[in-house]
């Protein structure tokens, strides 16, 4: 199948290329290029690929694929926060354009990288794919608007299915640290303590990027008419934790570290836990990877690949590094390229 992955040169993007590749499929990558450079240790394979601006992509750029697997957005809240406008432009308007022009140059299938933070302040009870929806944030918000104006224009010849992914963890060379485990696993091995900065009660489902990919793997050859236009959960209720117990987690896997919970921002009103039974019973996913597998297997990374507290807090911060190519004019104040060559 020919596959074409927005986004190829993300956190995600990086560890889903070869997963899909492995599984036989010709993929092409599409990207901006923001975090390409934002690599701890040697850089991965790279695949054929388009550098384009999400917003910029054309019908012919997508005619004769097979299959869109769309992962390219302005990741997490904080840089929601700070420009709303932008998220929505990105995340919301060009990801309906992308499927618009999808549709239009035949392709087949639309695999949407969505997010469990569509269900907000859920409470304590586990949630499913037909809870009711209650975003949070800009980020959530433009995901949940994706996902009713792609749906509306699905039809017999173009079929979305929404992967509502639960809290990403794990390595990936183009690695994140501005996601839970994540950065308490960095903070941990670079100051010798786990900070929770919240007081610790909210609940968060997480799911290791190996584990996303091999969803989107699955959903790339099951059955067309069985997974139309659904929406899944992916992750594991194992992974369903407080942010307390994830940063124990990461106190008993880096040696000597510490856990300090400041509750200095307060009680995070995000708080969700997740079924994901229809994914299992559906499409046979089960996802692999616990958070102590995922503590142990970043804590190894971070050492054996040499994190420092600049790239960590700078390189791998999402938000720090796009302020970061604005003050060096290489992007303008719509996180456009200023700077041919760039």
């Amino acid at each position: 199948m020919r596959v074409l992955v927005t986004g190829h040169q993300g956190y995600l993007g990086t560890v889903m290329v070869p997963v899909l590749q492995e599984a036989g499929h010709e993929v092409t990558g599409l990207d901006s290029g923001f975090f390409a450079e934002c690599v701890l240790g040697e850089a991965p394979p790279a695949p054929p690929a388009l550098a384009v601006d999400l917003r910029d992509v054309t019908v012919d750029q997508l005619t004769g694929f097979d299959a869109v697997v769309h992962l390219a957005a302005l990741s997490n809240d904080p840089l929601g926060a700070l420009a709303p406008q932008i998220t929505y432009d990105i995340n919301h308007h060009a990801s309906v354009r992308l499927a618009q022009l999808a549709k239009q140059a035949g392709v087949r299938r639309f695999l949407y990288a969505s997010t469990c933070s569509v269900y907000g302040a859920a409470g304590d009870g586990l949630v499913t794919e037909d809870a009711p929806l209650r975003p949070l944030t800009p980020y959530a918000e433009s995901k949940v608007r994706v996902e009713d104006d792609v749906a509306a224009i699905a039809d017999s010849g173009f079929s979305p299915v929404f992967l509502r992914n639960a809290t990403a963890f794990g390595f990936s060379p183009r690695l994140r640290a501005d996601i839970v485990l994540n950065n308490l696993v960095g903070y941990a091995v670079l100051t010798g303590e786990v900070k929770v900065l919240s007081d610790g009660t909210p609940w968060r489902p997480l799911v290791h990027a190996r584990d996303i990919a091999a969803a989107f793997a699955v959903c790339l050859t099951a059955p067309i008419d069985a997974i139309h236009c659904r929406a899944y959960n992916v992750g594991t209720e194992a992974n369903n934790l407080t942010v307390a117990e994830i940063a124990r987690a990461v106190v008993d896997t880096v040696p000597g570290s510490t856990l300090n919970i400041t509750g200095e921002s307060g009680a995070d009103p995000r708080s969700y836990r997740v079924d994901f039974s229809y994914a299992r019973m559906e499409l046979g996913f089960e996802a692999a990877w616990s958070i102590p597998d995922g503590a142990g297997e970043l804590y190894g990374e971070y050492i054996a690949r040499g994190l420092t507290a600049e790239t960590f807090f700078h390189r791998f911060t999402r938000l720090a590094h796009l302020r970061s190519l604005q003050e060096s004019g290489v992007l303008d104040e719509e996180l456009r390229r200023i700077r041919i060559g760039a």
